[in-house]
């Protein structure tokens, strides 16, 4: 018999209930998120056959209406957890005002919360330039929004364009600032019709890369735009937010060409009819002109090897002025880069030591210029981080900012 007291067997056993207890937990979460995602796939597969008509251009009748009007739009399966949401095609404008169509989603927490939410509009990074190289046409159209779940988590409805030009027919946007703008902040007027997305006219906007530029357009425009929107915080990753400097970093390397590739096509189709010079070749080669059709077919991730293949060669012979330096597309690049009117909105700025993309220096530049015209900014560079990672690794960064940004009391409610 042992010597030990009667209960002191009973103490050794309780932390093993309690491992037990808690790796169930565990694994009860694990099973839980294994399931909602195998039913995502199962909705995101079963939302494929037919996915080719919604996005078919609308007539040029469909097009009237008011900017961030709803031409169609149908419910998604393939949802993250816990949420709802809907692929949506909506009116916007280019530069100059001519309606356009643009595509994108909304998807908003089952969970409710007092009054109107507040709506996240999302600005992708590159994808590309073709029509299928928009997010909301991808397998998964969620994946590739950096911080979904934190958005959702807080309550965020959410909304995440194609940018014109993508998804449907219509004119090149890639890097032109005011229609990127206009595609962002008529997503957010797409999900304010939408009644079960709950959205309100408090808006918070976030982006990484081309996204980036696209969401310091949309908050520099909104206040004409878009009174009746409450432009409340701002976020950008690595931001393609001045592009004299990031055409400058790369005139001699294979992200210039790959850049250049998707840039001077978009800018000579949008520009070429009215500005005297802004044909392609008075800015490339003619060996970089007949390599275009090829690269611009191919979206950036799943074909980045390629597009590094066909670029490489061109590499010192892409380019047959430098842009930077030369009319009228110095003048373009200026006029596409942000910061040309200040920001009423907190500023929130991460950049990636590492990200040999949109170099620190640059961002630097761009921030300090921010600041110079009374932007209030919060900037973090994050140790490690590459141009493709620092959205994500800035997401405790950022959640830490909308904390605080999310106590000033918002401007006559959210509503």
């Amino acid at each position: 018999m042992s010597d030990e007291p009667a209960g002191s067997r009973r103490r050794v056993r309780r932390p093993r209930r309690g491992r037990r207890l808690v790796a169930a937990y565990v694994l009860g979460i694990v099973a839980t998120l294994i399931a909602a995602e195998a039913l995502r796939a199962v909705g995101d597969a079963a939302e494929r056959p037919g996915l080719d008509a919604f996005y078919t251009a609308p007539a040029a009748t469909e097009l009237a209406g008011d900017p961030g009007s709803i031409i169609r739009s149908e419910p998604l399966a393939g949802v993250p957890l816990a949420s709802r949401g809907w692929r949506v095609m909506y009116r916007s404008t280019d530069l100059d005002g001519a309606p356009v169509a643009v595509t994108g989603i909304v998807v908003t927490p089952l969970r409710p919360v007092p009054g109107a939410r507040t709506v996240l509009a999302w600005g992708h990074p590159t994808t590309g330039t073709a029509p299928d190289c928009a997010p909301s046409r991808a397998d998964d159209p969620f994946l590739g929004i950096e911080g979904l779940r934190l958005m959702l988590d807080r309550g965020y409805t959410v909304v995440a364009t194609d940018y014109a030009g993508m998804g449907t027919a219509g004119p090149d946007s890639y890097l032109v600032g005011v229609t990127a703008a206009h595609s962002v902040l008529d997503g957010v007027r797409a999900a304010r019709a939408i009644e079960a997305a709950d959205a309100g006219d408090r808006v918070v906007l976030w982006g990484h890369s081309q996204g980036g530029q696209a969401v310091l357009f949309a908050a520099e425009q909104a206040a004409a735009y878009a009174p009746e929107l409450e432009i409340a915080a701002v976020a950008a990753a690595a931001p393609a937010a001045d592009l004299t400097a990031l055409m400058g970093s790369h005139l001699d390397d294979v992200s210039g060409v790959t850049i250049g590739s998707y840039a001077f096509p978009a800018y000579a189709s949008v520009y070429g009819p009215t500005v005297p010079g802004a044909e392609l070749d008075d800015v490339l080669t003619p060996a970089a002109i007949a390599r275009l059709p090829e690269m611009n077919r191919l979206c950036l991730l799943p074909n980045l090897d390629r597009l590094h293949e066909l670029g490489a060669p061109l590499i010192g012979d892409f380019f047959a002025h430098d842009p930077t330096a030369t009319e009228p597309w110095a003048q373009l690049l200026e006029e596409n880069s942000a910061g040309r009117a200040a920001i009423a909105a907190p500023l929130f700025i991460a950049q990636g030591a590492d990200d040999a993309l949109v170099l620190p220096a640059d961002t630097a530049g761009f921030v300090a210029r921010e600041r110079a015209l009374g932007v209030d900014v919060t900037e973090t560079t994050v140790p490690g981080a590459t141009h493709s990672t620092i959205a994500y690794l800035a997401l405790p960064a950022l959640d830490a900012w909308l904390d605080r940004v999310d106590r000033i009391e918002p401007r006559g409610g959210a509503g």
